[in-house]
């Protein structure tokens, strides 16, 4: 709704699933069950890796962050939609507003670059054997999610400053949460520069991630072809199509979302796309990376088969 410039506004209104209220009984149980099952999954990946030591490498130290901040991403936005779900059009302060944007988008570019890096530990690990402690030291790890801290940061910020510090003309979000595309609407005047600003951040945290995943899994199975086993040969295979599964659901929703014009935006077709990259790749992460993983099985069946005191 455009109202002028309302330069004193103190808060939004969010209208997420307006329009499916018959449905929102189901979708509440089904998201809560979702969110559950992801924190669940995500926090026993962070404490086995944590406290199993043969699971003190670069992998799985990468996939401790990435289970950690699955964990912050789904507390950023879960709650906004179930409460959305509960009672309707949710009324958030313009500072609530402002936060959520930016944990949200720290959380998820940050993750976008985590999962490049953590190709590259497979694409070292599988093409560069021989060197491979020596070329991903637990420095260069460190360096690595740092990096991908200040990513997150400073894609945030910019976001956020840019588009709150904007004058608005509307209060009434179309989405389940403070997104950038539902707040593009709502700015006053010519959006074009905020619109050009979305797309080349987007091309520099999605696309470049992205594009240094598919190099890494290409010289990944550009090796595994020369391997004399072909027993070896599908289980590397397995592996190998399972995570780009995630990663290319991930990097592809998102960028489908960031990658676009604004007058190209449907608010149904970008809220399931929210849901896609903010709920499914979150509860596929552990699964595809951790639970069907030969050492965390191992790591689980030790901590469950630990004798128990018994009191007599």
């Amino acid at each position: 709704m455009i109202l002028g410039n309302l330069s004193g506004l103190s808060e939004f209104r969010l209208l997420g699933f307006s329009g499916t209220s018959p449905l929102h009984p189901l979708l509440f149980l089904v998201l809560l069950s979702l969110h559950i099952l992801t924190l669940m999954a995500n926090t026993v990946i962070a404490l086995i890796t944590n406290s199993d030591n043969r699971l003190h490498t670069p992998m799985y130290f990468f996939l401790t962050r990435l289970s950690c901040w699955d964990i912050c991403y789904l507390s950023v936005i879960i709650p906004s939609i179930l409460e959305n779900l509960m009672v309707g059009t949710v009324r958030i302060s313009k500072t609530r507003c402002a936060m959520q944007m930016f944990s949200f988008l720290y959380f998820g570019v940050a993750e976008c670059f985590l999962l490049a890096a953590m190709s590259l530990d497979g694409y070292f690990a599988v093409c560069c054997p021989l060197h491979f402690t020596i070329i991903m030291s637990s420095r260069v790890c460190r360096s690595l999610v740092v990096g991908a801290y200040i990513c997150g940061t400073a894609e945030g910020l910019v976001h956020t400053l840019i588009t709150f510090s904007s004058p608005l003309c509307g209060c009434a979000i179309d989405h389940f949460f403070c997104e950038i595309q539902p707040l593009l609407d709502v700015l006053c005047g010519n959006t074009l520069p905020s619109e050009i600003q979305v797309i080349v951040v987007a091309v520099f945290a999605i696309l470049s991630p992205f594009s240094l995943v598919i190099y890494s899994y290409i010289r990944v199975v550009s090796t595994i072809l020369h391997m004399a086993s072909a027993e070896s040969q599908e289980k590397a295979f397995s592996t190998c199509s399972s995570q780009l599964l995630v990663v290319t659901v991930f990097y592809g929703t998102a960028g489908s979302m960031y990658l676009r014009p604004k007058y190209s935006y449907c608010a149904s077709v970008d809220k399931f796309l929210s849901l896609s990259y903010s709920l499914v790749t979150p509860l596929l992460n552990p699964i595809i990376y951790s639970l069907r993983n030969k050492e965390v099985k191992g790591a689980l069946k030790k901590k469950w088969s630990k004798p128990k005191l018994v009191w007599k």
